[in-house]
């Protein structure tokens, strides 16, 4: 009998890709969070989105879930998923404290460059130099407002210091055009 409700299941699941998803309790958050922290660090950044948008359902303003929800999206710049980029926009929108925003800009930026880097394509040192000061900029604005005793955003600003000069990564050449003479 239990055999017959399965296939009838599955069949009507195939007939439909729409699903109708299932709402985490509020006492499975915490756990749920920390499941996604262990997705990040097996590299399976798109698990990891999967459930900070299943805690985010249940408590949009879930710091912790937005925080983690950012950074799986940065995961997912290596792999090149472009819609990865406008929706790390929309979520340090939602992030409530400046440090935070300006931090988390911070690494959006240097993701894009560290991606763009990997590409190895004409041009990417130019790209990746230009999103490494555009982290550096955001890394100082976090660093005039950090908590006390949080080195983060120094740490960070260093460490995109360091990937410019031993890269020798520098700005885009200017075009020079010159005029026609006819």
């Amino acid at each position: 009998m239990a055999e017959a409700g399965l296939s009838l299941a599955l069949n009507l699941m195939k007939e439909s890709t729409h699903f109708e998803l299932k709402p985490l309790s509020k006492e499975g958050i915490p756990a749920a969070l920390d499941k996604a922290v262990r997705y990040r660090l097996l590299n399976e950044p798109s698990e990891a989105e999967s459930i900070c948008r299943d805690v985010l359902r249940v408590e949009p303003d879930n710091q912790q879930a937005l925080v983690l929800l950012l950074l799986a999206l940065t995961d997912r710049f290596a792999e090149g998923h472009t819609p990865a980029v406008t929706q790390t926009q929309e979520v340090l929108t939602r992030l409530r404290s400046d440090y935070e925003r300006f931090y988390y800009h911070g690494i959006v930026c240097e993701r894009r460059a560290k991606a763009r880097l990997n590409l190895n394509v004409p041009g990417a040192g130019y790209d990746a130099f230009e999103w490494l000061m555009e982290a550096m900029v955001w890394y100082e604005k976090a660093e005039a407002i950090r908590p006390e005793g949080n080195d983060d955003a120094l740490l960070r600003w260093n460490a995109c210091a360091r990937t410019v000069m031993q890269r020798s990564l520098g700005p885009r050449p200017e075009e020079r055009v010159e005029a026609s003479l006819e």
